[in-house]
C-alpha cells in the first residue's frame, strides 16, 4: 500500500491515540468559550501505519514522544523545515528491518570492484532518464546525453555524470534565460531543491526499510552527510522532480516563492507514476524495490540494481 505524505504548516499539537495521529489546533483548543462539540469536531484522526513522510513546516508545532515513538516504529520519517520553509532535517529510526544486523555486515562488506559497478549502472540510469526528459520536453539534441551513458564505466571514473549534467542543465530550462544549476541558485532551484529533499526523505526512510545504512555510499562519503547511500541511489529518480518542475512552470504559475500549490505538487511526488521493471508503480513503491535490489547485490544475490525509467 502507498504511504500518505502529511504537510503541516500552521500551529498544530499533534499526539497519539489508540494507533492513531491526533491532530489538534491550539487556536480552536485555547478557546474556552467554544462548545465542546465545536472542539471536537476539529479534531482529526490518521492512521499511524499509513502515514510514511511527515513534513513539518512550522515553529508551533508540537510532538508528543508518544507520537514519536510510534512514527519510529512505523518507519514514518519525520522532514523538519527551516524559517524559510526548507526541509533541513531528517528523523528515522535506527533500526527498520529484522535483520539489520545481517543486512549491515553485508553492506559493510561490500567491496569496491561492487560498489563501482553498482555507480556505474546508477549513473548510467540517471543519465537515460535526463536524455528521455530532454527529448520529449524540449527540442534540444539527446544524442550526447546517450554517448555519455554508454561511455560510463565502472565508477565513472571518466566522470560523465557531471559532462552529462553540463548539458543537460544548460538545456532542460531552456526558456529560462542564464539559468544555472545550484542550491542557492534562483528560480526555479528553490522548487528543485524542495523536491529533491523530499525524494531524500522518501528514498532514506526506504533503505531503513531495507535493513541499510543510509550514512555508507557506495559513492558519496562526505564526513558530514549522514545520508551519503541516499543521496547515491536518488539519483536515477531526481529526472522525476524535474519534470514535475517543468510541469509547475508550464502552468504559467509564478515560482519566485514557495507557494502552497506548489507545494501540494510537489509533495505528492511519492505518489506520481514511474516505469520500473516494465510496470507501472508509485514512486514511492518503486523507491522500494531499487532499496531491496541494493541488498541483494550487498549479499551477493544479484548484481544488478533495479532502477525506474522515464516515462
Amino acid at each position: 500500500m502507498i504511504k500518505k505524505t502529511l504537510y503541516f504548516g500552521n500551529p498544530a499539537y499533534l499526539s497519539l491515540s489508540n494507533g492513531q495521529l491526533v491532530i489538534k489546533l491550539p487556536e480552536v483548543e485555547r478557546q474556552s468559550h467554544l462548545p465542546s462539540v465545536f472542539k471536537d469536531e476539529s479534531v482529526k484522526t490518521l492512521p499511524i501505519e499509513d502515514l510514511g513522510v511527515i513534513v513539518l513546516d512550522n515553529r508551533q508545532i508540537t510532538l508528543t514522544q508518544g507520537l514519536v515513538e510510534a512514527l519510529m516504529d512505523n518507519c514514518t520519517v519525520i522532514v523538519s523545515c527551516d524559517r524559510h520553509h526548507m526541509p533541513f532535517g531528517l528523523t528515522l529510526p535506527m533500526t527498520g528491518n529484522t535483520t539489520i544486523s545481517e543486512h549491515t555486515r553485508h553492506q559493510l562488506g561490500a567491496t569496491l570492484p561492487l560498489k563501482k559497478q553498482l555507480w556505474q549502472q546508477t549513473v548510467k540510469c540517471k543519465i537515460e532518464n535526463q536524455a528521455y526528459l530532454i527529448g520529449t520536453r524540449t527540442s534540444k539534441s539527446i544524442a550526447y546525453l546517450h554517448v555519455c551513458a554508454e561511455r560510463v564505466k565502472s565508477g565513472d571514473s571518466d566522470n560523465q555524470e557531471a559532462l552529462a549534467a553540463a548539458y543537460y542543465w544548460k538545456n532542460i530550462f531552456c526558456d529560462i534565460s542564464d539559468f544555472t544549476r545550484g542550491q542557492d541558485g534562483p528560480p526555479p532551484n528553490n522548487l528543485l531543491n524542495y523536491g529533491y529533499a523530499i525524494l531524500r526523505a522518501v528514498v532514506a526512510r526506504s533503505l531503513v526499510m531495507s535493513g541499510l545504512l543510509p550514512v555508507m555510499g557506495i559513492h558519496h562519503h562526505n564526513r558530514y552527510n549522514a545520508y551519503c547511500l541516499a543521496d547515491d541511489i536518488m539519483e536515477p529518480y531526481r529526472p522525476f522532480v524535474d519534470k514535475m518542475v517543468l510541469d509547475i512552470i508550464a502552468k504559467n504559475r509564478p515560482i519566485e516563492t514557495l507557494t502552497k500549490d506548489i507545494k501540494r505538487d510537489l509533495l505528492s511526488l511519492p505518489t506520481v507514476d514511474v516505469k520500473i521493471g516494465g510496470k507501472r508503480s508509485p514512486l514511492m513503491l518503486a523507491v522500494a524495490q531499487t532499496t531491496s535490489s541494493l541488498a541483494k547485490c550487498f549479499s551477493g544475490e544479484s548484481r544488478k540494481l533495479i532502477y525506474p525509467t522515464l516515462p
